[in-house]
């Protein structure tokens, strides 16, 4: 096909449709390599929509590119964890075996380098993408040996020995877990499809009753009643509503998704099934960052399997009293990589004033957002907590936790310890608990929560992890006695400051 063919075909994939923006330029540049001028006109007239439009998306999102691009397309990972675990000495190399810059291609057309803010891979720092291939616990010597060995074979598989049975195999050599401390949503002791099935077998508004008496809380910052959201969505008089799953961590240090997504995405997806059958929703949509795009095949095969067993798509199930039958089946949309402060409205940024590519979301996600229909917004751990409420009970969930922080946390632990990865701990565990878990030693300060977390030192270890005092995304940044806060400070400052300014988005779903 010529390029005009590619660009409408590209288009036709998603009838045209200015909404599907990004999944247009992910086609066209996985087919060109590229998103040149020419293609940013023609994609414009084919959608019908203004030139800066569609330039203003590309300009936005790191991982689109309007320069022609090498064979192997490096992204180092340079946030602050990186830094301190050694980033800056690979930079080096990189720049120094290639002869290039960030930015820049080899005269060869092997090879492009660039920086990304955060890869989700900070328990294993330094890390890269090459070509949706993670490479972590980079050395100078590590990397250098990397890329004779690209420059040699020709393949990113090249870099992992043997053959592997199935794609979660091959994940598992390029990522590690790192589990470190599993409690009920990483053991997996769960009885398959149990709380779904016991979900089927009652009314909706038992189960949003069952939730709020297990006072189950969202996984964030914000930390709303999940069964109050799920009921506002119910109460919304409308033809159609959605389920999202927002899988978008991008802070420094968050990677506890990545986890769930890797280990429990059957689990991920029952819950999101039973939001539906709640609500009375029929599509659900699971947005996924790019740097995790190296999961996207494991978590397709993972929703086509529950489709063949009938616990997705046309009939999942009916009932005999009503007559109703219940459909509901999830797709996954990809990003593009970018900063958005704010979980729930940087998701939903489909409902978006066209005029001006502004965000304009509403404020109360849960009646009216995407495409003016009602959804439910939550993020994987929020979801992943569902199924277990509805199989174990509700006794079961508030044996665990405070009195207003029910049941468990994940937490992201990196930095300057010695046991970095992902924990479970209920909810009230105190910091010096968990600095202890970690084997940490000489801790100045601990960064609790991502961008939008709090920065404590060592005189407020004693506090603990619950919606009462230490609110946490999950994420958990252990800074030792030879770190400068002062500079740790300004980098998460300057942070905020970035993904807090105003920015075109056109990111939507369907």
């Amino acid at each position: 096909m010529n390029h005009e063919q590619i660009i409408k075909g590209s288009c036709a994939c998603f009838s045209d449709n200015p909404k599907r923006m990004v999944d247009i330029l992910w086609s066209v540049q996985n087919q060109l390599g590229w998103i040149s001028t020419e293609s940013i006109e023609l994609i414009a007239k084919q959608t019908e929509v203004c030139r800066a439009d569609v330039e203003s998306v590309v300009n936005f999102y790191s991982f689109f590119h309007q320069e022609p691009q090498g064979k192997f397309v490096i992204y180092l990972c340079n946030d602050i964890i990186g830094h301190q675990a050694g980033m800056m000495k690979v930079e080096a190399t990189i720049k120094e075996t290639l002869n290039i810059e960030a930015g820049e291609t080899t005269a060869d057309g092997l090879f492009s380098f660039h920086y990304t803010s955060c890869l989700g891979m900070s328990d294993q720092a330094p890390a890269a993408l090459i070509n949706n291939v993670v490479v972590s616990k980079l050395s100078s010597t590590k990397i250098k040996r990397i890329l004779q060995t690209l420059k040699k074979h020709g393949c990113v598989n090249s870099l992992f020995k043997g053959t592997t049975p199935s794609y979660l195999d091959f994940i598992h050599k390029m990522v590690n877990s790192n589990i470190r401390k599993a409690g009920p949503l990483l053991i997996d002791g769960h009885m398959t499809e149990s709380g779904l099935q016991n979900a089927l077998n009652l009314y909706p508004n038992e189960i949003i009753e069952i939730l709020q008496k297990s006072n189950l809380r969202d996984r964030d910052n914000a930390g709303m009643s999940t069964a109050s959201k799920w009921q506002h969505t119910k109460n919304t008089e409308a033809i159609e509503s959605y389920i999202i799953c927002n899988a978008k961590e991008d802070g420094p240090g968050t990677f506890k998704d990545r986890v769930l997504l890797t280990e429990r995405a059957n689990l991920l997806f029952e819950g999101m099934t039973i939001a539906a059958y709640t609500i009375g929703s029929t599509q659900g949509i699971l947005y996924l960052r790019a740097e995790y795009r190296y999961l996207l095949p494991h978590l397709e095969q993972t929703l086509e399997q529950r489709r063949h067993k009938g616990l997705l798509g046309q009939a999942i199930s009916f009932n005999p009293e009503t007559k109703e039958i219940f459909h509901f089946d999830i797709q996954i949309q990809l990003g593009a990589s970018s900063y958005s402060f704010g979980e729930e409205s940087s998701s939903i940024s489909s409902s978006t004033d066209e005029k001006d590519g502004l965000i304009n979301s509403s404020p109360f996600p849960a009646q009216v957002d995407y495409l003016n229909w009602p959804n439910v917004v939550n993020n994987v751990e929020t979801f992943c907590n569902v199924p277990l409420i509805l199989e174990n009970g509700v006794a079961w969930f508030q044996a665990l936790g405070t009195e207003e922080s029910k049941g468990t946390k994940l937490l992201s632990i990196c930095g300057d310890c010695s046991k970095p990865g992902v924990y479970e701990f209920p909810f009230g565990v105190s910091v010096h608990e968990v600095l202890k878990a970690a084997e940490v030693i000489d801790a100045a300060a601990v960064q609790v929560g991502s961008m939008n977390g709090e920065l404590i030192e060592r005189v407020d270890f004693n506090r603990t992890l619950c919606f009462e005092d230490l609110t946490t995304t999950g994420a958990i940044i252990i800074f030792s006695e030879e770190r400068d806060l002062s500079e740790i400070t300004d980098y998460f400052q300057k942070k905020v400051k970035i993904s807090t300014s105003p920015h075109p988005i056109l990111e939507p779903y369907l």
